[in-house]
């Protein structure tokens, strides 16, 4: 029976859930998620997990901030003075901005809070700072 190892390209159903018990994502009902174990396309937990399985093996595993997104960083967070936004834009909090010096060096920025002076920006990833439970089924080693 094959294991997954670095190298491998492999298909797997997943659910993730927030350390409350939410989930946030899922591929049921979709097409399995397929990457390349050790190219750095999904989260680094997430890719440490697969490692070892057995084709048609599943695991649940709880990957810390760190190993997933990472932790809230300070310097991703922004007060814009409310005129910096143009006269037809209402800024309302949830809605996410495309921000950055030039179209090159941009990041997606989400509204955290709204005052009559100026508008808070997050550049975190929304799961920044919180630890992710998955649930993972391996469906195939390509």
């Amino acid at each position: 029976m094959s294991t997954v190892k670095n190298g491998d390209t492999i298909r797997v159903h997943y659910t993730g859930r927030l350390s409350d018990g939410q989930q946030f994502d899922s591929s049921s009902g979709s097409d399995p998620l397929e990457f390349t174990v050790g190219e750095q396309q999904v989260i680094p937990g997430f890719e440490s997990a697969v490692v070892g399985l057995d084709q048609g093996g599943s695991t649940t595993v709880v990957i810390p901030a760190e190993q997933a997104y990472g932790e809230v960083r300070p310097d991703q967070i922004a007060r814009v003075d409310r005129s910096q936004f143009p006269a037809d834009i209402e800024p309302e909090v949830g809605q996410r901005f495309a921000v950055g010096r030039s179209e090159d060096d941009q990041i997606v920025a989400t509204v955290t809070e709204v005052t009559d002076s100026h508008v808070t920006l997050d550049g975190n990833h929304p799961l920044a700072g919180e630890d992710l439970t998955f649930d993972i089924e391996l469906v195939e080693i390509l």
